[in-house]
């Protein structure tokens, strides 16, 4: 099944977020607002979006590490569908998140890293009722220059799938590096650079859906 497009907006203010969905960001399946737009913006970014798009899945990726409640709440009250939490949360942090997304019918996220990941933890998130979990290389890797994806990853996605998770990817993905995920069990492809910072975000969005569309075809 081809996976949902899900465009990443780390734009310092609304304005450009929303400028980039009104030219054809808005194609993608699923409409990030992500964590540096709202250290700018707040949740109001959440709230317009929201507004703009009422019948778009909208996470705030918001990063949880504690408080999961109340930022959760807060979350999910201004219109996200989802929200994200680091893989360095307590167990109880995540599990009072995935506690009011169920009242909200909304759902969690859990953002990876190399220090905080475990099939063991992973395991414990999928039983609280976590949904989603993001396979991604970091804007840090990336300034270190490690852009690539090794078959540590690859196993990642293959054993999170496994446990019935769905899989996102992200970190600087380009349209010619998509056939590296093919036959992998990827669920979301999260692009935000390459569709935010486009020329023309409706073509790079098209470009990137039907490059999707082969690579899992």
């Amino acid at each position: 099944m081809t996976p949902r497009l899900q465009i990443a907006l780390d734009t310092r203010t609304l304005e450009d977020a929303l400028s980039a969905l009104s030219r054809g960001g808005s194609d993608a399946e699923v409409i990030e607002c992500g964590t540096i737009l709202i250290l700018n913006e707040g949740l109001h970014a959440v709230r317009a979006i929201r507004a703009a798009y009422p019948d778009k899945t909208i996470l705030a990726d918001v990063r949880i590490a504690e408080a999961g409640s109340i930022i959760a709440r807060d979350c999910f009250a201004a219109g996200a569908n989802w929200v994200s939490c680091v893989a360095g949360a307590s167990l109880t942090t995540i599990r009072q998140v995935v506690e009011v997304a169920q009242e909200y019918d909304g759902e969690v996220q859990v953002e990876l890293s190399a220090e905080h990941f475990s099939l063991d933890r992973a395991k414990e998130w999928r039983a609280i009722g976590v949904e989603h979990v993001i396979v991604k290389r970091s804007r840090d890797l990336e300034a270190a220059g490690t852009l690539t994806w090794g078959e540590k990853e690859f196993e990642q996605i293959d054993a999170l799938h496994e446990l019935g998770f769905t899989v996102s990817v992200t970190g600087g993905i380009k349209v010619d590096e998509l056939d590296t995920f093919a036959g992998k069990p990827v669920g979301v492809v999260i692009a935000g650079r390459s569709i935010v910072g486009a020329t023309d975000p409706r073509s790079a969005t098209a470009q990137m859906h039907e490059a999707m569309r082969k690579v899992w075809s």
